[in-house]
């Protein structure tokens, strides 16, 4: 399988399936390309070969494209079922489902004004932000409380108990909330901390800190599974 994905210091979206794959152990090639909206970019022309929308993440597996983080998820949930990447419970797949749907559509205020960039300490940022736009601290709270109710029914460490889809799909929100210097309760803050401190998040975050040089390539930069 090939996973198209974005600059990773920037594209949260192909962060929640590469998360997923990594710390899973799907085999897969990366194939990351520069973000650009020029339609004659190497981003542009490369992914207009393989997914209408013309954003990251697709995946390609024998030939076959699919693209948009939920509908990666469910094929590999499909692909892998001893990986178990929904609960095993019925009311508990609903209900991670649930989580995941609401991140797909919602959040808009954080996703907006607090933008994943990895690299950067933006405390002040935050704080001003938090001031001045409405509805950043619902969000906030929103996401608090969720992760905290998962938490106490399942009895974490994750989510859901094991690491599943949910868990990489708040994996962004967890990057973002330290680069904006978000203060956090106990439980959510330890929950945030722990995602952050998974190995293939760590990989992930140093391979963004160190993208410089493959940003100032116009080619896609494959990288195989290990």
């Amino acid at each position: 399988m090939q996973l198209y994905i974005g600059n990773k210091n920037y594209s949260s979206w192909s962060l929640r399936s590469w998360l997923l794959m990594r710390h899973m152990g799907i085999a897969f090639d990366e194939v990351r390309l520069r973000l650009d909206e020029d339609e004659a970019s190497p981003f542009k022309r490369t992914l207009a070969t393989l997914a209408p929308t013309g954003k990251v993440p697709v995946l390609v597996d024998e030939g076959f494209a699919v693209w948009d983080t939920l509908a990666i998820a469910e094929t590999l949930a499909e692909k892998f079922p001893r990986l178990a990447l929904w609960p095993q419970a019925a009311r508990d797949r609903a209900r991670a489902r649930s989580l995941c749907a609401e991140m797909h559509a919602g959040f808009t205020a954080l996703r907006n004004h607090f933008p994943m960039n990895i690299e950067a300490s933006l405390a002040d940022v935050g704080a001003e932000q938090l001031r001045t736009v409405a509805g950043i601290g619902r969000d906030i709270e929103r996401i608090s409380a969720m992760w905290t109710a998962a938490l106490a029914a399942s009895g974490g460490p994750f989510l859901f108990g094991d690491f599943g889809i949910v868990d990489a799909y708040y994996a962004p929100v967890c990057s973002r909330f330290r680069t904006y210097g978000i203060e956090l309760e106990e439980t959510p803050e330890a929950y945030a901390r722990r995602i952050l401190e998974l190995p293939a998040m760590q990989q992930w975050d140093r391979e963004a800190r160190a993208e410089k040089d493959f940003l100032a390539i116009d080619e896609p930069y494959r990288q195989a599974p290990r």
